[in-house]
């Protein structure tokens, strides 16, 4: 846009102007052309890279779950063996790994209610009269 010509001057608008009426730093325009430039890759993940690749990670749930004696454990006891052992990983991490690969424990099954006595109405025939169920 700063480089279109004006119909009734034929100059350019210019990048201080164009950026003045759409409201918007220079310095916004001049990043974007450097990472343009650059070929940069666009925003990535924030934070630290993690020690162990996902599969490492995995691998080590895998021989925590093997070494204990019990059936199944849940990602927080298993995240705080690996703690244990020396590798540091989040408990969402360790949740979300595990629940991909199905490793956490089973839970307990869901209660099954037995038919109703109602609908959650209770209309009378008349009123001020008990109901009988």
């Amino acid at each position: 846009m700063s480089a279109q010509l004006s119909p009734s001057c034929r100059k350019p608008y210019g990048l201080t102007r164009v950026m003045a009426t759409w409201r918007v730093p220079r310095a916004t325009v001049y990043r974007h052309r450097a990472r343009r430039r650059a070929g940069a890759p666009g925003p990535c993940k924030r934070g630290p890279r993690a020690a162990l690749k996902d599969e490492a990670l995995l691998e080590a749930i895998a021989s925590v779950l093997a070494d204990s004696p019990f059936l199944g454990e849940g990602h927080r006891k298993v995240w705080a063996r690996l703690r244990a052992r020396g590798t540091r990983t989040s408990k969402a991490r360790c949740l979300r790994l595990m629940r991909q690969a199905g490793l956490l424990a089973p839970g307990r099954p869901r209660r099954v209610l037995g038919p109703r006595h109602h609908d959650g109405t209770i209309a009378t025939d008349r009123p001020d009269v008990p109901v009988r169920i």
